[in-house]
């Protein structure tokens, strides 16, 4: 008896150990046709902290699947997500296998348009069956055998909707669920997800669909179950339908604001009011955040209390580190990072930016800093066998160290006005330096 307790115990600590209050709820495969819907769905996903998107998918639908392809490497990239793994039909079963093989964590499923991949993926890749936990399915009929997404292909959802896999099917918003407030609410959002929702809603102002919400009910129904209704089950088939639409606006905000999930550990948020800063930052708060995101402003906050001073290259490795994470489109805590900086001030402080931008500490068993010889301001990150160099571009690293070395020279360091010039050029590459267009990134594997 006392051996099995011992081995009880023994296995709750290894469990706890793996664990991570970072560690998103929402492993996710999208499939999608294109449609405007499903790219306000994946810009709602993509926003989300509580969701990592491990792939996307092109298949037949509102758009055919090279033109559904062409629209979502687009979205991704348009987005900064370049090493987020996209794939046509040609590739999708493929690239699917590829991410449920290396993956530990239960996937679910996203089928955005037909099930005509989902119904492949079922046949032909082997992971399939035991790594996806449930298939969640947007569809205009309810049950799951009529609407537009089940005619597009009905063979395929009659194999998926019969086979082992639970399905969840969700319907459609109701036209004018984009209302006037809420497009006026999602305007003020600062996020390059709001931001492009609002977009893809502006370009077809006249089409009463785009004010419709479809797909995006499956992001909604993921996070928010309690705001929609049970229409009856079928075996592993079960039906949502939306049953409160201002209660789901409230959360399409929250989503597009990233408030699925708490990102701090000791305090709710970092304050916006202003006067809460130092007095020669307060004129730049609302500016760095609404120009740079949340991420940026906080990690950045966060990297120059733990560097004790505010210094251009921990700025530096703030923007690097949140750069990475958008080529991934990933959270905290799941890059490798290799740093070049080296182990000596002022370059090497880019080191504590990128630490804290990215969750990659040393504590963590994440973060290395490379001997090699000369020091760059560069990094190599990795995220799941890929791995990308981003390295400051030249032209900035040398005026950022040539002004550093020339107000050393004139006041030295044990001077207080060196550090008050540091602090002001801080300041000001924090507001003027773009992350997307400060560094280069090159592809290592």
């Amino acid at each position: 008896m006392r051996r099995t307790l011992l081995t009880i115990l023994l296995s709750l600590v290894i469990a706890s150990l793996g664990a991570h209050p970072w560690k998103p709820r929402h492993y996710v495969i999208i499939d999608s046709d294109g449609g405007i819907d499903d790219l306000k769905a994946i810009c709602m996903l993509m926003a989300s902290p509580d969701v990592r998107i491990l792939a996307i998918t092109a298949s037949d639908g509102f758009h055919k699947a090279p033109v559904a392809y062409g629209k979502l490497r687009g979205l991704a990239d348009g987005l900064h997500h370049e090493g987020l793994p996209v794939a046509g039909p040609e590739n999708a079963v493929t690239l699917i296998e590829k991410m449920l093989a290396s993956e530990t964590t239960p996937v679910k499923f996203l089928s955005l348009g037909s099930l005509k991949t989902a119904a492949e993926a079922m046949e032909q890749a082997p992971s399939f069956a035991g790594k996806v936990k449930q298939i969640y399915w947007s569809n205009s009929g309810l049950p799951g055998k009529e609407g537009s997404n089940y005619k597009s292909d009905p063979a395929s959802a009659e194999k998926v909707l019969a086979g082992k896999i639970p399905v969840t099917v969700t319907g459609g918003g109701g036209d004018g669920f984009y209302d006037v407030p809420l497009l006026d609410a999602i305007s003020h959002i600062h996020s390059p997800y709001a931001e492009k929702a609002r977009e893809l809603i502006n370009s077809m102002p006249s089409h009463s669909f785009v004010y419709t919400a479809f797909d995006e009910m499956v992001p909604l129904l993921l996070h928010f179950p309690e705001l929609f209704s049970p229409e009856g089950s079928d075996e592993s088939i079960s039906y949502r339908t939306p049953s409160d639409i201002d209660g789901l606006r409230t959360a399409a905000l929250k989503m597009l604001r990233g408030e699925t999930v708490e990102r701090m550990q000791t305090i709710k948020r970092m304050p916006s009011d202003t006067s809460f800063y130092m007095p020669d930052i307060q004129p730049f708060v609302t500016e760095i955040r609404n120009r740079y995101g949340e991420d940026e402003w906080t990690s950045g906050v966060i990297a120059n209390e733990l560097h004790r001073h505010l210094g251009v290259f921990a700025i530096i490795g703030v923007k690097m580190g949140i750069r990475a994470r958008e080529y991934f489109c990933t959270g905290v805590d799941e890059m490798e990072v290799t740093t070049l900086a080296g182990s000596t001030p002022p370059l090497s402080c880019m080191n504590d930016g990128i630490q804290v931008s990215t969750g990659a500490t040393p504590g963590h068993g994440l973060l290395t800093v490379s001997r090699q010889q000369p020091c760059l301001p560069a990094a190599d990150f990795t995220h799941k066998e890929q791995t990308i160099r981003i390295t400051l571009k030249k032209e900035l690293a040398d005026r950022v160290s040539a002004e550093l070395k020339e107000i050393n020279f004139i006041y030295g360091l044990d001077s207080d006005i060196y550090w008050e010039l540091v602090r002001n050029n801080s300041i000001k590459y924090w507001l003027q330096f773009d992350r997307h267009e400060i560094f280069d990134i090159e592809v290592i594997k």
